[in-house]
């Protein structure tokens, strides 16, 4: 049930993503956020093909965000997610679904190496057991507004 507080947040973050997204260029169609900022070795692999992340590459399903022994990047996705990765991390992209009218919210991805730090946005908020973190030896459920993991090799 949606509150009046949570329904104004989530009209203010609409209205600002929309102002965001207007800025960008027609490959920005799908995207689910964008990075917010990239030093060192760091990548986006998306499709198929590996870019080198920088503000304003889009992140869509399916990308792994990468990150080499000096790399870094910060994320941050439609409904106002965080996320901020240190180095040699490997972060994939498995599901995003931020369609509120609906009732559609999910955010799910697989930590495989390095480092996370989450900080919830609204799917979190809204839904909490809708967002799940993968690592290789179990799954981190939000169930709080922010946290870290690291996986060590």
């Amino acid at each position: 049930m949606w509150n009046k507080k949570l329904s104004l947040l989530l009209g203010a973050s609409l209205l600002a993503w929309g102002a965001h997204a207007q800025n960008r260029a027609p490959a920005t169609v799908g995207a689910i956020g964008f990075v917010k900022t990239a030093k060192g070795e760091s990548f986006v692999d998306s499709g198929g093909q590996a870019v080198r992340a920088a503000e304003g590459t889009p992140l869509k399903v399916g990308d792994v965000v990468r990150t080499g022994a000096d790399g870094a990047v910060g994320l941050t996705l439609k409904d106002n997610t965080v996320m901020s990765f240190g180095p040699s991390t490997r972060f994939t992209l498995e599901e995003y679904l931020f369609a509120p009218a609906k009732g559609d919210l999910k955010l799910g991805g697989r930590l495989t190496s390095g480092s996370l730090h989450y900080v919830s946005g609204l799917i979190a908020k809204a839904r909490p057991e809708a967002v799940a973190v993968k690592t290789p030896t179990g799954t981190i459920g939000v169930r709080g507004t922010r946290f870290v993991v690291v996986v060590a090799p």
